[in-house]
C-alpha cells in the first residue's frame, strides 16, 4: 500500500511546529521594534529638545536625560504633558502665535503618550540615540529700554509695531488673558498666561510682528502685575 498521506503529513508537521513556536515565543513580535516608538529613537530627542535644559544635573529640576531617569516617572510625565503643565511654557496654545514657543506640539504629546502606553520600550540599537546636548546657563532677559510697561488697562498714545510681550511680574500660578482692542473694535489675542510660573520669566516673541495703531487698548493685565510690550525694529 502506497503512503499517499506523506506530503500531507509533512504539511501538518510544519503547521504544528509553527503553532508551537508561536506559543513558546509569544513575545517574538515584541522584538520587531521597527514601527515601535522608542526612547533611543524618538522620545530621547523630544526630551533633549524640550525638557533637558531644566531637567538635568545642574539644572533647575530633577534630571530627565537618560532612560533610567525617565522610565520610572513615565506615568507622572504622561499626566504632566497631557495637561500641558510641562514643559512650563506658561501660555495657552492657539492664543497668539510665538516663534520661541517651547510648548510640546500635538505630535510630540501623542508620541510620549503612545510610548508610555506601550510600556516605555527603550530599543535595542544604542547607535540611534543622540548625544546629550550641552547647555549654557540661560541669560536673564531684560526688556529693551523702549519697551512699554503695562499695568492694568492701557491705551496706546502712538502706533506700535509689537514684536512680543514680557511678563516681568506676575503672581505665580495665576492666569491672565491679554488682548489688544483696536480703535475699529477688532480684538487681537496677544497672550494667555495659564498657571504661569515667574521663577524663570521669559519673553513671548510673536511669530509675526503686529501693527497696533494709536488708540489701541491693551486689556487683561492686572494692576498689580507688570507686562512689557516689546517693540519691533524701527519702532
Amino acid at each position: 500500500m502506497s503512503d499517499v498521506s506523506c506530503p500531507t503529513s509533512k504539511v501538518l508537521v510544519r503547521v504544528v511546529l509553527t503553532l508551537l513556536l508561536a506559543g513558546i515565543c509569544p513575545d517574538a513580535e515584541a522584538h520587531n521594534v521597527g514601527d515601535a516608538i522608542l526612547w533611543n529613537r524618538e522620545i530621547s530627542r523630544i526630551f533633549y529638545r524640550r525638557c533637558a535644559s531644566c531637567h538635568r544635573d545642574g539644572g533647575t529640576s530633577f534630571a530627565l536625560v537618560t532612560f533610567q531617569d525617565v522610565q520610572p516617572r513615565a506615568a507622572e510625565i504622561k499626566e504632566a504633558v497631557l495637561s500641558r503643565r510641562m514643559p512650563p511654557w506658561g501660555a495657552v496654545k492657539g492664543f497668539g502665535d510665538f516663534r520661541n514657543d517651547q510648548g510640546l506640539s500635538q505630535e510630540e504629546i501623542g508620541l510620549i503618550n503612545d510610548w508610555v502606553d506601550s510600556n516605555t520600550p527603550r530599543g535595542n540599537n544604542p547607535n540611534v540615540l543622540p548625544k546629550v546636548p550641552k547647555f549654557d546657563k540661560p541669560a536673564t532677559y531684560k526688556p529693551p529700554k523702549n519697551a512699554m510697561e503695562v499695568k492694568g488697562t492701557v491705551t496706546l498714545k502712538s502706533a506700535l509695531l509689537l514684536d512680543g510681550l514680557f511678563p516681568a511680574k506676575v503672581s505665580s500660578g495665576s492666569s491672565m488673558r491679554i488682548v489688544a482692542v483696536l480703535p475699529d473694535g477688532h480684538t487681537e489675542p496677544l497672550l494667555w498666561l495659564y498657571e504661569y510660573k515667574d521663577s524663570a520669566p521669559h519673553p513671548f516673541f510673536l511669530r509675526k510682528a503686529l501693527s497696533l495703531p494709536a488708540g489701541t487698548t491693551i486689556h487683561g493685565v492686572q494692576p498689580t502685575d507688570r507686562v512689557f510690550l516689546i517693540p519691533g525694529k524701527g519702532k
